[in-house]
This record gives structure tokens, C-alpha cells and sequence, in this order.
């Protein structure tokens, strides 16, 4: 077997607009276990859709826009579902950027030798494969965007911003979230930047530029998204998995509390995940839990147990056909800071 051999099934993202889930939700609204959750997260996503004060975040940790869902994730951009976007740099870098430049991740399984997929430069995601020769393409561009920039300390939103930049000029799949976010003027957070492609790349422009190169500043990301909890004052949060990005965003209402500002509670919140809270993780505490730190109110709060690429499709066609975006007013927080 050879390394072309590995690499020749594409993973195809779903698109929500293709199907539509309401029966499907509607079913689950009246079972048990994960699919009432299911359908309880739906609804309120739709509330969080409906609610003409609410300022929607989606937050993104995990493998699910390299396992199928990339597409799902553009449309809530594009049909003006959310207005920013906190993420893992793998989600936006390795995945997202990465397919934008016109490389693809493939079917692989996880029953195989993982020397000899290093042997042969494949990087594994379970069950899906990466070109690492690609992904070095990835850091490369990183790279060189950041050669391009003033020497600075920026935040990962404006750094994100000169990627989105760079994607509508150079980019081979114009649909990313990165071009999308950046043309809708959807502000997108990636609180660890450096912990994927990105990081190899500003190491290598930091070793060549020792005394003026551009960093990022992670206490800038923090401020920059508190001063976007306090301007829209009722928020939801979608979040799939948790971890650093969840913290994030869920700590913006006590960072904002601190700097002497009373903003509520986030309003709306529903985590998708398949942590376990036992050992006080659960990538981030129960969204119960968050409520004792004064992060999220309980009022409208789901958890759901779920391998998030089993559920997430079935959400957001639902909140698609439904409809409700078509009335919400675009926030366009990226003006913010001009």
C-alpha cells in the first residue's frame, strides 16, 4: 500500500440545506435520553434565533469541521445564525484554512499502523487522514501572511482577519468560514493560537525577524471579546466540545463584571460534548456547574451527550428550515474595532 492509496477518499462536508430534520426533531422532542436533549438543544438554538436582543456565539473545539460538518458551520455564518465565532486554532487553522487552500481531508480508518502512516507523512484524525506535506503548506501561508503584516502584537482576531483577507484573493475553495467570516464582518477568536499550523508558522517568522515580528497577544483576544459581551449585553452560546475556547467566551461575563460593567449572564447556552463532568472537566464544567461561576444562566441550558457529528447536522437543518435567521438583525461585530 502506498501513500496515494490512503488518500484518495475525500471526506464530503453535509450540507444542512440539502435535507430537512423537523420530523426528525420533532420525533426525538417526544423520546428519551440524547434525542430529547437533541430536540431541546434545537429549540433552543431557535430561541436563541428568535430573541431580537440575542447576540449569537458559536464556539468550536474537536475534529468535527475536519469530520464533515465545515459546511454546516459556513452556512450559520452565511444565513446570519451567529455573529462571532470562538474557536481551537485546529478548527480554523488545520481544517478550515487549510481545505480553503485547496487541500482535503480523507476517509482513513483507525485500524492501522501509525508508524507507518508516519512513515509516510499521514497525520490521523481517528478514522480521517491529513497530508502532512499539505498541512506544512498550511504553516508556510501562515507564514508569510505574517511576514506581510507591520511588526506588532495583534490579537487573534485581527491575525484571523489578515487570513481572510489573504483567502479572497488566493483561495482554491472560496466557501471557508475564515473568507466567509471575514466578508460577513464576523469577528473569529482563537484563544490558543498558537497550538496548531499557525504556531509553526509564527516560530519560523519570529526566528527570522528576531527584533520586529508580529505575536500575538492573548490578554487582546480577552479584552476584545468582553468589550463584544458588553456592547450586545444578551448572548447565547452554541458550543461544540468545550475546553479553551468555552472558557473563553463563558468568561467574558465575569472579565466584563470585573472591569465594573453589569452584563447578564450568557443567556442561552447549549454544549454539545461527550466529557464526563466526574473528574471536574467535562472539557470545561456542566453548563449548570458554569451558572455557580456566574458565566451562564440556567433558565435555557442543554447539555447533550453526543458524538457531535451525529447531532450537530440535525440541529442546524432544523434551525435552517425553520427559518428564523431571516429576521434577525446582522450584528457585524468586527466593526467594533475600526
Amino acid at each position: 500500500m502506498e501513500k496515494k492509496d490512503l488518500l484518495k477518499d475525500v471526506i464530503k462536508h453535509i450540507d444542512i440545506k440539502s435535507f430537512d430534520s423537523t420530523p426528525i426533531i420533532n420525533a426525538m422532542r417526544d423520546m428519551s435520553f440524547t434525542s430529547r436533549d437533541t430536540a431541546s438543544a434545537a429549540d433552543i438554538l431557535e430561541m436563541m434565533l428568535n430573541d431580537k436582543e440575542c447576540s449569537n456565539w458559536l464556539i468550536l473545539a474537536g475534529s468535527t469541521s475536519a469530520g464533515g460538518c465545515m459546511q454546516a458551520y459556513v452556512e450559520m455564518v452565511k444565513n446570519n445564525m451567529i455573529d462571532v465565532v470562538v474557536a481551537t486554532g485546529a478548527s480554523i487553522v488545520d481544517m478550515d484554512f487549510f481545505e480553503a487552500l485547496g487541500f482535503k481531508h480523507y476517509k482513513g480508518t483507525q485500524f492501522i499502523d501509525d508508524n507507518f502512516l508516519r512513515d509516510n507523512y499521514i497525520d490521523r484524525i481517528y478514522d480521517t487522514y491529513i497530508n502532512e506535506e499539505e498541512l506544512q503548506v498550511c504553516d508556510t501561508t501562515i507564514k508569510a501572511i505574517a511576514d506581510g503584516m507591520k511588526p506588532g502584537a495583534y490579537s487573534s482576531r485581527e491575525f484571523i482577519k489578515e487570513m481572510g483577507k489573504y483567502l479572497t484573493q488566493h483561495s482554491v475553495k472560496k466557501d471557508s468560514l475564515v473568507q466567509v467570516c471575514y466578508e460577513h464582518n464576523v469577528p473569529i477568536f482563537v484563544p490558543a493560537f498558537s497550538d496548531c499550523s499557525a504556531g509553526f508558522g509564527l516560530v519560523k517568522h519570529q526566528i527570522e525577524n528576531p527584533n520586529a515580528h508580529v505575536s500575538i497577544d492573548s490578554v487582546k483576544d480577552f479584552k476584545e471579546l468582553t468589550d463584544i459581551k458588553i456592547a450586545a449585553n444578551v448572548t447565547g452560546l452554541f458550543m461544540v466540545g468545550g475546553g479553551v475556547p468555552k472558557n473563553f467566551a463563558q468568561d467574558t461575563v465575569v472579565c466584563a463584571e470585573i472591569l465594573g460593567h453589569d452584563v447578564p449572564m450568557h443567556k442561552y447556552a447549549v454544549q454539545i460534548t461527550v466529557a464526563d463532568p466526574r473528574d471536574g472537566g467535562c472539557s470545561g464544567s456542566t453548563l449548570k456547574e458554569a451558572a455557580s461561576w456566574g458565566k451562564v444562566s440556567t433558565t435555557h441550558e442543554q447539555m447533550v451527550y453526543a458524538e457531535a457529528t451525529s447531532v450537530v447536522p440535525l440541529i442546524l437543518s432544523y434551525v435552517f428550515h425553520r427559518g428564523s435567521w431571516k429576521n434577525r438583525k446582522k450584528r457585524e461585530w468586527s466593526k467594533l474595532f475600526k
